[in-house]
């Protein structure tokens, strides 16, 4: 399984998340041409190497239009919904800025729906959610890790006024992530970052053991003198297991089957591994749903979390369960001259089969002009010749 461990050592903050996959491996190309299909005007994306007390570091950030926008949840959201962003990455954006609503109309004494979003709900703070939601899929990474985050100490002037370091609302979405008194002044953690790594980690510490692939440095705007101001991340290979695997089940019969889709990203987006929904019928011949999760069990309180938010049920049932996996490898290779990422696993008899992204089919298909299932009928033909990567 491939998983990426965020190593925060010195803090975390959007654009360090989007340096640091930019330095592990994610192309300037393939960032450059998501931001642009993004379809926000006057956007555009700067990437550049920089030096952080002797580490040389990915640094991103973004040219924006000039803008004065103080924006409401349902406003972001807006934005991330009207993106050309594949459904699970906007299903992950949606779910870090409720997290951020969260926590700020926790601190404040309101409700998500009346939080005003300042710093957070800028474009550059909507574009480090998204473009680390696409990065790390992307990617093909399967889980996400964390090892504990530093937090600063002193002071900060935002909207509301001075407040002392984390800022309430950002150590409110740190609910659950491991964490640290570095002893490092100034801020250390941003809201953006915060959210980032709660919505990605859930908390989740490194397994003890992994293969390293890759690791890349993700540098912060600031270049304070006693330490290098960037994020560290590790690319890795990570044993399956299926020790902590819960199956979770709730039925409902009073929520438009429209409506189903989107409740199934949010679970994913919260952590599970799979989400399925099948059609059952319902005591007094009622029909309805029956909606099904595997989730680690460290993800649960999240899932438990995004399924009463984002479905009408009232109640559920879970147990652990046993998840036989085959030996599998995630990687991208070139169609025609376009990205597509296939999924290779190893029968017990030693023989293998892959199977492409249905998305990334789409997509190829739509630029060079063949029908989708005439694109995955040639990409099966022809990927043969491919030379594929080591399964282990």
């Amino acid at each position: 399984m491939r998983g990426l461990i965020f190593d925060p050592f010195a803090g975390i903050s959007g654009d360090m998340v989007l340096g640091a996959l930019v330095d592990v491996g994610l192309p300037v190309a393939w960032l450059e041409g998501f931001v642009a299909s993004l379809g926000l005007e006057g956007v555009g994306v700067v990437v550049e190497r920089v030096n952080r007390r002797g580490i040389s570091c990915a640094q991103v950030r973004f040219e924006l239009p000039h803008e004065h926008a103080h924006r409401h949840l349902r406003h972001v959201l807006e934005i991330v919904d009207a993106t050309a962003a594949p459904a699970p990455v906007r299903a992950r954006a949606a779910e870090a800025f409720r997290r951020l609503a969260a926590a700020e109309a926790e601190v404040h004494g309101t409700s998500i729906e009346k939080v005003h979003f300042h710093e957070v709900g800028a474009l550059d703070a909507i574009l480090d959610v998204l473009c680390a939601m696409a990065g790390v899929a992307e990617l093909g990474v399967e889980a996400c890790f964390t090892r504990p985050v530093p937090l600063g100490s002193g002071w900060v002037d935002i909207e509301h006024g001075r407040y002392p370091l984390p800022a309430p609302a950002t150590l409110k979405l740190l609910d659950g992530v491991p964490a640290r008194d570095s002893g490092l002044a100034g801020e250390t953690v941003t809201p953006t970052g915060a959210a980032i790594l709660a919505t990605l980690t859930g908390g989740r510490r490194p397994p003890a053991e992994f293969v390293v692939r890759r690791s890349g440095f993700g540098a912060g705007t600031r270049d304070p003198e006693d330490r290098p101001n960037a994020l560290r991340v590790v690319l890795c290979d990570v044993e399956p297991t299926s020790a902590d695997l819960l199956l979770l089940q709730a039925d409902v019969d009073d929520m438009p089957s429209e409506y189903l889709p989107p409740a199934q990203e949010a679970l994913l987006a919260a952590g599970a591994v799979d989400a399925t929904v099948a059609s059952v019928g319902m005591k007094k011949g009622r029909p309805g749903h029956r909606i099904e999760a595997l989730v680690p069990e460290s993800a649960l309180e999240d899932v438990l979390a995004a399924l009463f938010r984002s479905t009408t049920t009232i109640g559920a049932r879970y147990w652990r369960v046993e998840r036989p996996a085959l030996p599998r490898v995630e990687e991208t290779v070139r169609w025609r001259g376009e990205p597509i990422r296939r999924k290779r696993v190893r029968l017990p008899d030693g023989t293998e089969r892959s199977k492409p992204e249905y998305e990334d089919v789409v997509r190829a298909a739509a630029a060079v002009g063949m029908a989708a299932y005439e694109a995955r009928r040639a990409f099966d033909a022809e990927v043969d010749a491919i030379t594929p990567g080591e399964l282990g």
